[in-house]
């Protein structure tokens, strides 16, 4: 059975994607030949990305920060605009992320899991106070809220749980999905990779330029950019009122 089949019979798609999604909008992935794990800095990305990181030595984080992971002009590319049409036709429930680019929302999908936060929301470790992404851009140094407290960004930091909430919506969307297309992800990192076991449905496919661990439970694997994939879908379904 061809994807276009499984998505013309589908009426309650979950999408599942990883950074892999977003190297199409020019926002590198993290395990890729020149990806952020591959550079080279005085620490390596996941100390710098750790909580203890960011409070020992908020200073250095925020520098690494700003230079490679506020990509705040980047645009949704094809797989994130289809996937958008899908769920405006009525065919797609819900979007799982563990990006933290906002560009699945910036393209027009509503529900929108994110594993792993958001650069869009920044807020006081004091009072609370919101931030948008660009005064985090536009500071020195440690960003500072008015009330003289430090902001943190919204994302999931190494050494950081995940939002009890956004799992518990995830794992329903995906427990009662009838179809689920996985992209974009090794499927290596827990727990998010473990929030496939929940899928209960009939199709399974997996669209991804490198094998992962799951390939041999899929219907369908497909080794392929993300967006050159998803935008050959014919979207047929229409939104009910």
């Amino acid at each position: 059975m061809t994807l276009q089949q499984m998505v013309d019979e589908s009426s309650r798609i979950v999408f599942f994607g990883g950074a892999g999604v977003s190297t199409e909008s020019g926002i590198p992935d993290f395990r890729s030949t020149d990806g952020l794990y591959h550079q080279k800095y005085d620490w390596p990305p996941e100390t710098i990305l750790s909580r203890t990181f960011f409070d020992r030595m908020p200073e250095e984080f925020y520098r690494f920060y700003r230079d490679k992971m506020l990509p705040l002009e980047a645009q949704p590319n094809a797989a994130h605009l289809k996937l958008a049409e899908l769920e405006q036709a009525g065919k797609l429930t819900a979007i799982v992320t563990q990006n933290i680019d906002g560009l699945h929302t910036k393209a027009g999908s509503r529900q929108v899991y994110e594993l792993h936060g958001s650069v869009w929301r920044n807020h006081c470790m004091r009072c609370g106070k919101f931030y948008e992404p660009a005064y985090i851009r536009d500071s020195k140094g440690i960003p500072l809220c008015s009330c003289g407290g430090k902001i943190k960004p919204d994302v999931v930091l190494y050494e950081e749980g995940l939002d009890d909430e956004v799992v518990s919506g995830a794992v329903h969307a995906i427990r009662g999905a009838d179809m689920l297309i996985v992209a974009g992800t090794s499927l290596t990192v827990y727990p998010a990779a473990g929030l496939l076991r929940y899928f209960r449905g009939r199709h399974l496919v997996l669209i991804n330029r490198d094998a992962t661990p799951y390939d041999d439970m899929a219907e369908l694997v497909i080794h392929e950019k993300v967006g050159e994939v998803l935008s050959s879908i014919q979207v047929n379904g229409t939104k009910e009122s």
